[in-house]
């Protein structure tokens, strides 16, 4: 169930690792016993509740041994923004109230995190107080910043503004109306270099619309020149998608349907309709007029994070790849976006890295060495068009892991109505009802 056994080479960093002992306070202020919990985890998020909720299914715990630490009101279903900004959901029906999603018998802590403290096993919150633990899992997904684009968060806000995003709950709901009322000029879709939550989302946007501008009869895909509206994808990267096969067939996608491609093209500033770029030598800036846009903002993990002993260089949880243990401190486990486990960061990621760190995490409370290793098996599903998706499974390499390919032979590069409902029907739906609540495990099923 939990993929490969570990390397010796993993056997032993797992060896080298720094495991503090429970609860010693030696230059701080004592935790009162109240705040002191076996497991305290960082996020509610989906790796947070699900990792919270399948330790709770173990039996292994008490109420309140685990809590949950995450200031937001509600969670929210982020892989369905993309269906709200193709006009087929909302933002309120794809959001629950936190407090709604939380076993009764983990405590939540609905605050934020300010520091940690790893060598004496304690986390301070937003308010000053103090958290201690024998275990920490640190799972509080990536900040989006709109400000990282120059006049980005202006253009969000001008209701006039021809400018959409379908990467916050604010902006998310602007992208449908903006993609129905143009009718001629210029379109571009962004996609930022750097780490990003669902690398597909970008171009799944893009899909939606050039599919409603052609259903309007505004975009003729085998002659786009003569089409009113031109579409064109500015993204930081050299490629469409970063697993071979999966690019191959977006590549294809993107020629035939006369989609003007601009590689390495990183957004940095929007002026009125002009959007500037940023070219990889980094001395270099390209101007394009638009006359509709789609931005995605820079993203990275939280500043808590970033600025935290738990870090790596790149401002993620340095945790091992397989494990998902921090390679420092041996009682600290991260999965998630804010991890730095180095695969493509979406909710199907969490499916397969929960399990894999929940059970490495009881084994060591067991007195054992972590035995089950993630292999980085992530997903995008890519709607291509309404009523179609491209299923893009992977792990590390990157390599194809296909559900479907594997049991029935098919070929997932190619987009099928079949995957377009789980998109939109199923995936929203095993999220709330049995994902967060610990009980499923992705293309392995329902656990517990």
């Amino acid at each position: 169930m939990f993929h490969r056994p570990l390397t010796s080479a993993a056997r032993a960093a797992s060896r080298n690792l720094r495991v503090v002992p429970a609860r010693t306070f030696a230059t701080e202020a004592p935790v009162s016993a109240a705040r002191n919990h076996k497991v305290v985890v960082v996020g509610g998020g989906s790796a947070g509740l699900s990792i919270s909720h399948q330790l709770l299914h173990s039996g292994k715990f008490n109420a309140e041994d685990i809590a949950i630490i995450d200031p937001a009101e509600w969670h929210h279903y982020q892989p369905g923004w993309t269906l709200v900004g193709g006009g087929l959901k909302t933002t309120q029906e794809l959001r629950r109230p936190m407090k709604s999603l939380i076993d009764p018998k983990l405590k939540f802590y609905n605050d934020g995190v300010a520091t940690f403290a790893p060598e004496n096993n304690f986390v301070t919150l937003a308010n000053g107080d103090k958290i201690g633990y024998d275990q920490l899992i640190v799972a509080p997904g990536l900040t989006v910043s709109p400000s990282s684009v120059k006049g980005l968060p202006e253009a969000l806000a001008n209701p006039d503004a021809p400018v959409s995003s379908i990467y916050t709950y604010d902006t998310a709901s602007k992208v449908f109306p903006n993609i129905k009322k143009f009718e001629k000029g210029t379109a571009i879709f962004t996609q930022p270099a750097g780490v990003i939550k669902c690398a597909g989302a970008p171009q799944k946007i893009m899909w939606l619309a050039l599919d409603h501008w052609k259903r309007a009869g505004l975009y003729d895909p085998s002659n786009p020149s003569s089409s009113p509206i031109n579409i064109n994808f500015a993204t930081g990267l050299p490629v469409m998608f970063g697993v071979p096969k999966y690019n191959a067939a977006l590549t294809q996608m993107q020629k035939e349907r006369g989609v003007n491609a601009l590689f390495q093209h990183d957004l940095v500033e929007v002026q009125g309709n002009n959007a500037i770029f940023a070219r990889p030598d980094g001395t270099e800036t390209v101007t394009k007029r638009f006359d509709f846009l789609h931005a995605v903002p820079k993203m990275g993990s939280p500043a808590f994070v970033k600025n935290s002993p738990l870090a790596n260089a790149g401002g993620f949880v340095d945790v091992d790849d397989a494990t998902t243990r921090h390679k420092k401190f041996g009682n600290i486990w991260s999965a998630g976006d804010a991890s730095s486990l180095p695969t493509s960061k979406t909710a199907a990621a969490v499916t397969s890295q929960a399990p894999i760190l929940v059970r490495n995490l009881l084994q060591v409370l067991e007195g054992k060495q972590p035995d089950a290793a993630y292999d980085g098996y992530t997903s995008c599903p890519l709607t291509t068009e309404y009523g179609k998706v491209l299923l893009a499974e992977f792990k590390y390499g990157p390599e194809p892991k296909e559900t479907f390919g594997g049991l029935f032979g098919i070929n997932q590069a190619v987009p099928r109505r079949s995957f377009y409902h789980l998109k939109k029907d199923f995936f929203p739906w095993v999220y709330y009802t049995h994902m967060v609540k610990g009980n499923w495990a992705g293309p392995k099923g329902w656990i517990n």
